[in-house]
């Protein structure tokens, strides 16, 4: 056995028997919840359900899953966790998405029915909660077996639910429930040695794979609601522009269009100044978009580009002073004056990117008198559900959120401006709500990964050790209160590791407002991983063992970053193995490597490619991946890979450009997704046995990029330090 429940929790939890015979496991709160529970948890008993299951006498289980599932796996990982604690075969259990499970408290003003429901539903706290749902039932099942045997309780032992006895009696879980229903459990239940179980840290089939491939599941575009309107908009092209007249009689000829709105800006809430066009259906709406005649008006004064943000971020790394300084250590700026036996500086630039998931962002709300709902694939419920308040002065335990899957995020629907300009829509119109975005929409009005531009500079002593590091970074901000948050880390590697280091970020204002939001990728791992690659080749030395000694140097701190160091370097010399490195090589292909620790996690990628006549193609890649404890080792190592791609992709091809003021990408044709063409022919993901606390496998993407460049200059002698990769190195070539 594992250490025990928490006390703090356990008198959350009552347990109830439904009217059809199904033990459920539910919180004792003292505020009614949100009445908005999936059938398949209820029985005619309508007792508030809490960690997420019911146990049939048919021995049918059925669980619930807290989280938004957008692809990450978690409507299966998560279940698993009550499963493996229950001690029930796979093959038995049913999985439901729950909703948002709002409850009043008497804390921060909010509590959760289902736990953690948003961004941190996957971190260690989260499932412990989680895996004391299942371990609760399983003791209230083996005492009611004690009782129906009048045999001690250590006596007895559990196996594909069912309760075994020492001389071979057994009994279903489902015979059980009714006298298990009448138990309390005690203060603390002891968990399950997870070594000793069959499905934590087994592939796992996904829980609604059938439904996906069959067109059964449903989707947030799925969604449909009584008497609901179809609305799209068309927003300003122009970032911070306004709308001066809107002529609709030509859209509102369109059959089926029923209303045209006009939504103004708000910085918080609706991003562009836009016109929406309400239908009966979907068709009818786009076509009264297109029939709409616009005037739209730039802002004054010169207009946002590309080209003069990167002037602008030259200009400030040029300064050599003002910016904010991130950590100093020892004297790097004097040290970098004196004789070395190798000096380099280089500078990187990174795009602006936008998320693009393959569905378009989506939401349908129905508002009433007393009442809201709201359908959406929100990977953050509890903001939605504030949102929704704010907008509309109900009482937050009067909103219901439903939560179907989502197709994509990459942190897009972390945040909620389509739920607020359905709100306002729904509002002014009367009726319910179902939003469109389109894929021009999604690129258009994203809130982008930012741009930045990052000058390195490095000495290196006559033992080849670097002696000084200086890293100054001009980028675009996601929060204006700590500018380099997510873009310049303090203590992310190499500091701590070089005795005179200096980080300095420069924060850069756009002539027009542009909205920055989560993107999973590590923004300083390009720069810096490409870095130590070119100090590697001018002092002639292996870029594996260079970072190495870097990371096992015991002069350093042990933790860089939140992670130990030996976790890189594990992940770093695995990853180097897999990929052949130090084998001699006649062939013209070239090898990659970089690492990156982010987010509690470590990964490291290697390439191996060729490019001939002026065609890139990718042999190989190599992805080991130390991502903490992980629950469906089929789904990580399936995120991991996917992961890998999606840094592939981004590296090559993507990036969003501003000319007079205007994005210009419209389209998966102008901002494309990996092709077959460019794809590795084959790519192999290691997972780490770790028993750190578990994170989201798609971070892996951060160090593909870095490792994918560091190949195409060993292939070709080819440096390429500006994003995106492909269209810079058939010019470099």
């Amino acid at each position: 056995m594992s250490a025990p429940a928490s006390p703090a929790r356990r008198h959350f939890l009552a347990i109830s028997l439904t009217a059809a015979g199904a033990l459920l496991i539910a919180p004792r709160l003292r505020a009614a919840p949100t009445p908005n529970v999936p059938p398949e948890l209820l029985g005619e008993d309508l007792t508030a359900l809490g960690p997420f299951l019911r146990i049939e006498r048919g021995n049918r289980i059925v669980i619930g899953a807290p989280a938004c599932e957008v692809g990450q796996g978690v409507f299966t990982e998560l279940p698993m966790l009550i499963a493996a604690e229950l001690d029930v075969d796979w093959t038995q259990v049913r999985v439901v998405q729950l909703p948002y499970g709002y409850v009043a408290s008497d804390g921060d003003g909010a509590a959760t029915l289902y736990g953690n429901q948003g961004p941190g539903a996957v971190d260690a706290a989260a499932q412990r909660h989680l895996r004391e749902a299942g371990a609760t039932a399983r003791w209230l099942l083996l005492q009611a077996a004690a009782q129906e045997w009048n045999l001690p309780l250590e006596q007895l032992r559990t196996q594909a639910g069912q309760v075994l006895a020492p001389d071979g009696r057994s009994l279903g879980y489902g015979a059980l429930v009714r006298s298990a229903a009448a138990l309390t459990p005690p203060a603390q239940v002891p968990l399950r040695d997870t070594a000793a179980g069959t499905l934590v840290g087994h592939p796992t089939r996904t829980a609604d794979a059938r439904e996906i491939v069959t067109g059964a599941r449903r989707f947030g575009l799925d969604s449909y609601g009584a008497d609901a309107v179809v609305a799209v908009l068309a927003r300003c092209p122009w970032i911070g522009g306004t709308l001066t007249h809107f002529d609709d009689a030509a859209a509102r000829k369109v059959a089926g269009v029923v209303e045209v709105v006009e939504l103004p800006a708000s910085t918080d809430v609706v991003l562009a100044p836009s016109v929406a066009v309400l239908a009966t259906h979907s068709w009818a709406a786009l076509q009264g978009r297109q029939a709409l005649k616009l005037d739209w008006q730039a802002p004054a004064g010169p207009l946002e580009s590309s080209a003069a943000l990167a002037a602008s971020a030259q200009a400030a790394l040029d300064a050599g002073s003002g910016g904010n300084i991130v950590r100093s250590d020892g004297d790097a700026a004097s040290l970098r004056k004196r004789p070395a036996r190798h000096r380099i500086e280089a500078r990187y630039e990174l795009p602006f990117l936008a998320h693009a998931p393959m569905e378009p962002l989506n939401a349908l709300i129905e508002l009433k008198q007393d009442a809201a709902r709201l359908v959406a694939a929100v990977q953050d419920p509890d903001a939605a559900s504030r949102l929704i308040a704010r907008l509309t002065g109900l009482p937050r335990g009067d909103i219901a959120i439903e939560l179907p899957r989502g197709g994509g995020s990459f942190g897009r629907r972390l945040d909620n401006d389509a739920v607020a300009e359905a709100v306002l829509l729904a509002k002014t119109v009367g009726k319910p709500v179902k939003l469109m975005w389109t894929r021009s929409d999604d690129l258009q009005h994203d809130r982008y990964r930012p741009y930045g531009m990052h000058r390195l500079a490095a000495s290196l002593d006559d033992h080849k050790r670097i002696t000084a590091w200086t890293h100054h970074c001009a980028a675009t901000v996601l929060d204006a209160a700590k500018p380099n948050a997510g873009l310049l880390e303090a203590d992310a590697f190499p500091a701590g590791h070089v005795a005179h280091l200096e980080q300095v970020f420069h924060p850069l204002t756009t002539r027009q407002p542009l909205v920055g939001g989560p993107w999973l990728a590590a923004f300083r791992a390009f720069p810096v991983e490409c870095f130590i690659d070119e100090l590697a080749v001018v002092s002639r030395q292996d870029a594996v063992k260079l970072r190495l000694a870097m990371l096992e140097d015991p002069k350093a701190p042990a933790v860089t970053g939140g992670v130990a160091n030996a976790r890189l370097a594990h992940v770093l010399r695995e990853c180097a193995a897999r990929i052949d490195w130090g084998k001699s090589r006649d062939d013209g292909h070239g090898l990659g490597i970089a690492c990156h620790a982010v987010a509690g996690g470590c990964f490291a990628h290697a390439f191996e490619i060729s490019v001939d006549k002026g065609q890139l193609q990718i042999h190989r890649a190599v992805c080991v991946a130390d991502i903490g404890r992980v629950i469906n080792p089929l789904n990580a190592e399936q995120q991991v890979a996917g992961a890998c791609l999606d840094g592939v992709a981004a590296t090559l091809q993507q990036a969003i450009t501003l000319k007079d003021g205007r994005v210009q990408q419209h389209s998966l044709t102008d901002y494309p997704l990996l092709r077959m063409g460019l794809s590795p022919r084959t790519t192999q993901v290691q997972i780490i046995d770790s028993s750190a606390d578990p994170i989201d496998p798609a971070w892996a993407l951060a160090s593909a990029g870095a490792a994918l460049a560091n190949a195409v200059y060993a292939a070709t002698t080819v440096r390429v330090r500006k994003l995106p990769l492909l269209p810079e190195l058939m010019r470099m070539l």
